[in-house]
């Protein structure tokens, strides 16, 4: 029961406002400021009764009462609340989110959630794109970023996102920063150049250079990951050697623990040795121009920073190379997925800079030889009579046609007689075709069939299934049925008549007496006059 009050401070008072004291479907008792009104404040009070009665009865989802209202109050409350809800995640990726949203939500004059379509939004997002203010990528990062807000307001404040099914553009068709991976000599270089450059670079020494390089490399790490290190990172007496990179410092908030080159474990042993425990490898490395480093040092051995085939920045001489020469030497692409921190495989493959000499290694690497001789080879296309091509794989044969007769039947042929296969050495695969024709029989025809169809009349569909008995197809529907019988029992000797030539046939037929004709296929063709 919904009961109306004024607080102890305002009784008396007569434009103070009334409040509701009511219990919701849940039935905890909750407050509603009302109106300075007593009556509307009455009438308000029985339409929140009203509405708890109807939700209890199931004819009203409190879900869709909480989306309403949530659809007419401003955006900017929204967003004041969507950006609480991300402030655990870096500093950088709340600013960039929220940058983006607000400019696309300024842009598009969104009031309300109400107002939010896909649209006017690809329509703001045209308009930058059309005047080179931003790319196919960070295109996509500005539909990232609203996909996100939008996934968030789902399901307490609206049903389904308004997004979905919105597009983005393939961004590798308009690459603003291409980078590109060096070579183990290029980058030899580039640690060699800078220890012996003498000179100070972003406040770093050559030889702290040329440490930071060779840890980039050699680890993989991120600028801001390296910024990070102390001694206590490492833990060199272990087998294998590791390195821990806190939840805290890594880009995707996970500990990770990785294994370290021995060599590099060599060299760190003397590189830490005048560290304390907690004393940072390279202060302020996150804040220093790290690219212009590299720049600085890779020109001075003669190695352009840029090419058509991108720049070589501090993330591309480290990472994209550590990840590059992992493939190169042998890695396989899930161990360096691994190795990299990526969630997805596709990431590891952006990071993977195969050219065409690594491609044409990779193709002289094909395994190829020569064979002569050989039962299971075909014979050179090219005529050459030195040797056949190897075939690789199940090592099955061409099927031949072949035909036999029994002894005493009209044109039986010597010559295709000399050569016969055993069809159940390939399995039924390469099962030859044999003319069977009974003697005193006129015309009649019966092939062997395997997988491929025995019938030379492509007009017939072959019988490839394995049969119990040897059936037949008259094309004479008034043939006397003693005549087919007759028929059987000849084919079936002429069968046997078979294993007792060709030794080789006998553990295929050899058990015909028995069980006639199991595991063999027949083709069934009409019968000619």
């Amino acid at each position: 029961m919904a009961s109306i009050f004024k607080r102890g401070r305002d009784r008396g008072k007569r434009r103070a406002v009334w409040y509701i004291s009511y219990d919701d479907e849940n039935g905890k008792r909750r407050t509603k400021k009302g109106h300075t009104d007593k009556r509307s404040t009455e009438e308000l009070a029985y339409e929140l009764e009203r509405n708890v009665r109807r939700r209890k009865e199931g004819l009203v989802d409190a879900d869709d009462d909480e989306r309403r209202k949530a659809k007419v109050l401003p955006i900017e409350d929204h967003l004041t609340l969507f950006e609480k809800s991300i402030g655990m995640t870096s500093t950088k990726h709340v600013k960039l989110t929220m940058s983006r949203v607000r400019r696309i939500v300024t842009e598009t004059e969104f009031t309300t959630l109400a107002d939010i379509d896909i649209e006017s939004i690809e329509a703001v997002l045209g308009e930058m794109l059309e005047s080179d203010e931003i790319g196919r990528r960070s295109y996509n990062h500005y539909v990232q970023a609203m996909e996100q807000f939008c996934t968030w307001l789902v399901p307490k404040r609206i049903a389904a996102s308004p997004l979905v099914g919105m597009k983005r553009l393939n961004a590798d068709v308009d690459v603003r920063h291409p980078r590109r991976a060096l070579t183990s000599d290029q980058f030899t270089k580039l640690v060699e150049s800078a220890r012996g450059s003498g000179i100070l670079i972003q406040c770093f020494t050559g030889e702290e250079r040329a440490r930071i390089y060779t840890l980039s490399y050699m680890t993989g790490l991120r600028r801001k990951e390296l910024a990070t290190l102390t001694p206590q990172s490492f833990k060199l007496d272990e087998t294998p050697a590791i390195l821990t990179v806190q939840a805290a410092c890594s880009k995707r908030r996970r500990k990770d623990v990785l294994p370290l080159h021995p060599e590099l474990v060599e060299m760190l042993r003397d590189w830490l040795k005048e560290l304390k425990p907690d004393e940072v490898l390279f202060p302020k490395l996150a804040k220093r121009r790290t690219w212009l480093m590299v720049k600085k040092d890779l020109e001075r051995v003669g190695i352009p920073y840029k090419t058509e085939e991108g720049i070589a920045d501090f993330h591309a001489a480290g990472r994209h190379t550590h990840i590059t020469e992992l493939l190169r030497n042998g890695a396989s692409l899930p161990e360096a997925r691994e190795l990299a921190r990526h969630s997805d495989i596709r990431m590891t493959m952006k990071y993977t800079h195969i050219g065409i000499d690594d491609q044409a290694r990779a193709v002289s690497q094909l395994p190829w030889q020569r064979n002569s001789g050989s039962d299971d080879t075909e014979p050179n296309p090219e005529g050459d009579t030195n040797g056949d091509w190897q075939r690789y794989g199940s090592g099955t044969r061409r099927p031949t046609g072949q035909s036999v007769s029994p002894t005493g039947t009209e044109g039986a042929s010597d010559e295709e007689d000399t050569e016969k296969t055993n069809p159940r050495v390939n399995g039924g695969y390469d099962a030859a075709r044999r003319d069977v024709t009974p003697s005193g029989t006129e015309g009649a025809s019966v092939e062997a069939a395997g997988i491929e169809p025995a019938s030379r009349d492509i007009s017939m569909k072959a019988s490839t299934c394995v049969v119990d008995y040897l059936g037949f197809a008259a094309s004479d529907s008034n043939r006397q049925d003693s005549a087919a019988s007759s028929r059987e029992q000849f084919l079936t000797s002429s069968v046997l008549g078979m294993t007792q030539s060709d030794p080789e046939l006998r553990p295929t037929f050899g058990s015909l007496r028995q069980r006639p004709a199991v595991g063999v296929a027949f083709a069934r063709r009409p019968l000619r006059d």
